[in-house]
């Protein structure tokens, strides 16, 4: 059995490099590909990843495979299936499906945001009767898999203290049961499957414990402290590597660092962690401490000389000192060498999955070997760094004194009520009333018109003409479907922060650069590098148009600044809130144009508002008071009878209930679907009193709700907001959807909304 686990990394990007995962996935759930096919693909990236990891000379190759989310892969490995999903009697893969899909009959799992990232993860059900076993063998399996190639991989599961914190109690649970309540018999099921990766060969396996990365309760950290005394005093299983990132473990650590398991992982990136006070924790003396030393969230290129700094005053704290990645590289694209059009400056600054794994080999060689040898690779990067550090570009004066001259009134408009009143005499609009999120299905079509004037292939002037008539063509439908409030449906857009990040300097944008959100769903986050501005109008021209067909109001529709944010990668050089101020800037600028455009609803998403929330309490004030206050930036600057419209979604928003209040939108439509509506228990407890639509219809799932399903969500809607301020809308965006879904599901929505308007008469 190998005695340490050596330089690694915590897990690497599995949708394939040229996202051939995701086409597999499409093709089966469209019944254009086979089961045997999906596999065939999914066996092949597999090796790839594997065969790429051990040849650029990892010490330790993680298998960190999922066809879809790897909280649900866990939660299916230890049987915890609710019973409506095995009651379908579909095979294995389709059940797995069906709970991240759901079905014609039955609804998915509830997904939310996994930590502080942009990744989305299923929600397991736990109940007092989910009886855990070793119920899915795939783990096992794939490491035979990986060692028919000549590849000894190391196995990744979220921990089962992660799995319980994350996991909601099932339907039927009684009042107060708590997932933690089974961590006895979940632990159980964790010593099974270690027993049996034991006997077929397994060196090590890591157990993922990044919820410990937030505040915890004492029975929390008690139930950590079990767990791993638990599966560290079993006999005969493989080493336990158990890594917590996104923040610094806090009492966390010490109790790993004393539990009868092999290594730790601590991430240096993110976390707050003082090297000085790992020194205290003498459990660590006979363990192997993996120092997350390389970001596996952003793209810039390692300070190698500052990282070989932190991680020689290691030495000692720990029987053995490893370096790692701060967290899995899920969270970044694949290889930066396949972007041959990136600005030239901007690539040497970067550094995705491929070259973050050369960075931990460099380092950990470093650290074991000397620096002479490689002295070469510790050149290259210096120059990188002072290359970025000082470039002229990063900065721009005008933006940075505009930001100077700011007043507090700025952020201000006059009170809600004031608002709504000449809203209410400029809109007209009824009660309940009927829109989308913004983006319709983006046809084949349309991305081949995109494709073309990208590639040349037309004129300018030809690819306004096509778009105009797709907008013309939605713009009929919602006419007919009977909706109130409109929207252009977004077909020039890419990708709701790409686009915007294309026509704003300060960005760049790649080719490749795709990153997992969930399941299939991929996007290419954009690149933050330098102060940010508007050079011209981005989105007018479209909505105006979209205004110029129907005496219907048409919103205009804008990513909100914190969302760019987040789902860009973003310069860390300075203070992310001063960055999010500059979007703002840039933004406003954009709602003002909307506005002298013609435009009388102006809608400003923010679905990323929950997910930069810091984890830890004490860093959440500063958080709420820059966040809000670079949303009500850009929005502020319109006349109190322009309705501002905000969107979030699939977030704990209980967690940000405050900031919701303080973004002072008119109207705020919010996932409610897959949740049955329990995010307005919250905003009810605070007195949200503004105009609010709750999600009716779960647009991440292919399945058409019924009328009656979405009467019966806006009757329980009703129940905690009173119909004048009730909108009935989507979850999210339809662009992931096909029109044969999307009709349907907006004609029964409004239908649903008519029928219980007709009760309120």
């Amino acid at each position: 059995m190998a005695t340490t686990i050596g330089s690694t990394v915590l897990g690497y990007p599995r949708i394939g490099p040229n996202r051939e995962l995701k086409r597999a996935l499409e093709r089966y759930w469209a019944s254009r590909g086979s089961e045997a096919e999906l596999r065939e693909t999914a066996r092949s990236l597999r090796a790839d990843t594997w065969r790429t990891l051990r040849e650029a000379g990892l010490d330790s190759v993680p298998d960190s495979f999922s066809f879809y989310d790897h909280v649900l892969d866990t939660a299916v490995t230890f049987g915890a299936v609710p019973q409506r999903y095995a009651d379908l009697g579909l095979n294995p893969l389709d059940t797995y499906f069906a709970m991240a899909r759901g079905t014609d009959s039955v609804p998915p799992l509830e997904m939310t945001k996994w930590f502080d990232t942009n990744y989305h993860y299923l929600v397991p059900e736990i109940g007092p009767d989910t009886r855990f076993s070793v119920a899915d063998r795939a783990v096992v399996e794939r490491f035979h898999e990986a060692l028919e190639l000549g590849v000894r991989t190391r196995p990744v599961l979220v921990g089962p203290v992660t799995l319980l914190l994350l996991s909601k109690p099932d339907p039927d649970a009684p009042e107060g049961f708590s997932p933690l309540d089974s961590v006895d018999k979940l632990v159980l099921a964790y010593a099974e499957l270690l027993r049996e990766l034991r006997r077929a060969g397994v060196d090590w396996v890591q157990l993922d414990e990044p919820a410990f990365a937030a505040d915890r309760t004492r029975r929390e950290l008690d139930a950590l402290r079990d767990t791993y005394h638990a599966l560290g005093s079993i006999g005969d299983r493989p080493k336990l590597f158990v890594p917590g990132y996104f923040g610094d473990l806090g009492d966390a650590l010490g109790i790993l660092a004393s539990a009868p398991i092999e290594a730790v992982g601590v991430d240096f990136v993110a976390g707050d962690s003082r090297v000085d006070d790992l020194s205290a924790l003498t459990g660590l003396r006979d363990k192997t401490l993996v120092a997350g030393l390389v970001d596996g969230r952003n793209v810039w290129r390692t300070d190698l000389d500052r990282a070989l700094t932190t991680a020689a005053t290691l030495l000692g704290m720990a029987g053995d000192v490893a370096v790692g990645t701060s967290c899995s590289l899920l969270h970044v694209p694949y290889d930066v060498a396949v972007e041959t059009h990136l600005d030239a400056q901007v690539r040497t600054w970067l550094s995705f999955a491929r070259q973050k794994v050369d960075e931990v080999v460099v380092l950990g060689r470093a650290l074991r070997e000397g620096r002479d040898e490689l002295e070469g690779e510790l050149v290259a990067a210096r120059r990188a760094v002072a290359d970025r550090n000082g470039a002229d570009r990063v900065r721009d004066e005008s933006v940075r004194r505009r930001l100077a001259e700011l007043r507090p009134q700025d952020a201000r408009r006059a009170d809600y009520a004031v608002r709504q009143h000449e809203q209410q005499e400029q809109l007209r609009l009824p009660a309940l009333p009927t829109t989308t999120i913004g983006s319709f299905p983006q046809t084949t079509e349309v991305r081949k018109t995109r494709a073309a004037l990208r590639a040349g292939e037309i004129e300018h002037s030809e690819y306004v003409g096509r778009m105009r008539g797709e907008i013309e063509r939605v713009v009929r439908l919602q006419e007919e479907l009977g909706l109130d409030v409109l929207v252009h449906g977004e077909p020039e857009r890419n990708d709701m922060v790409q686009y915007f990040a294309e026509h704003l300097a300060g960005f760049v944008s790649t080719e490749h650069g795709w990153v997992q959100s969930y399941g299939s769903r991929c996007v290419r986050p954009p690149i933050l590098f330098g102060d940010v501005s508007r050079p011209e109008p981005i989105s007018v021209e479209w909505s105006a148009y979209a205004q110029s067909l129907t005496d219907r109001p048409v919103k205009g529709m804008l990513t909100g600044p914190v969302t760019i944010l987040a789902w860009s990668f973003v310069r860390d050089d300075q203070p992310l809130a001063d960055t999010a101020r500059q979007v703002a800037l840039a933004l406003r600028d954009e709602v003002c144009d909307l506005e002298a455009a013609g435009l009388r609803i102006i809608q400003v998403d923010e679905p990323a508002l929950r997910e930069l929330l810091p984890l830890r309490a004490w860093q959440h004030k500063e958080y709420l008071d820059w966040a809000p206050e670079a949303f009500r930036l850009a929005t502020s600057g319109v006349r109190e009878s322009t309705q501002v419209h905000t969107h979030l979604c699939y977030s704990e928003f209980g967690d940000v209930i405050d900031a919701i209040v303080a973004l002072d939108a008119d109207v705020t439509s919010i996932e409610a679907a897959r949740s049955r509506m329990e995010v307005l228990a919250d905003l009810d407890t605070v007195g949200f009193a503004r105009g609010i639509g709750p999600g009716v219809y779960d647009i991440h799932s292919p399945r058409v709700p019924d009328e009656d399903e979405i009467v019966a969500l806006l009757r329980a809607a009703l129940d905690a907001v009173p119909a004048r301020r009730l909108w009935a809308n989507p979850d999210c965006g339809l662009k992931t959807r096909g029109y044969g879904e999307v009709e349907p599901a907006l004609r029964n929505l409004v239908n649903a909304a008519a029928r219980v308007r007709n009760t309120l008469r």
